[in-house]
């Protein structure tokens, strides 16, 4: 399983969950914060895009493989 890193992200750069909804240009709050907390099954391409554009940071940056619940 994968898991979106962007909270960990945010806390190693110094920035708060306002500032990347902020300078994301996201519209919707609610889906940010699904986003970020883990709570959504898929993400756009252009969103991820746009997210390490602005995190500066790249794709393995951004994602954290987890071991399966079934191992």
């Amino acid at each position: 399983m994968l898991r979106l890193r962007i909270l960990s992200i945010l806390e190693e750069k110094g920035h708060t969950k306002y500032w990347l909804f902020k300078n994301s240009g996201m519209n919707s709050y609610r889906n940010y914060d699904n986003l970020i907390h883990g709570r959504t099954k898929s993400i756009k391409f252009d969103t991820l895009e746009k997210l390490c554009e602005v995190l500066d940071c790249s794709l393995d940056d951004f994602f954290e493989k987890l071991p399966d619940s079934s191992e």
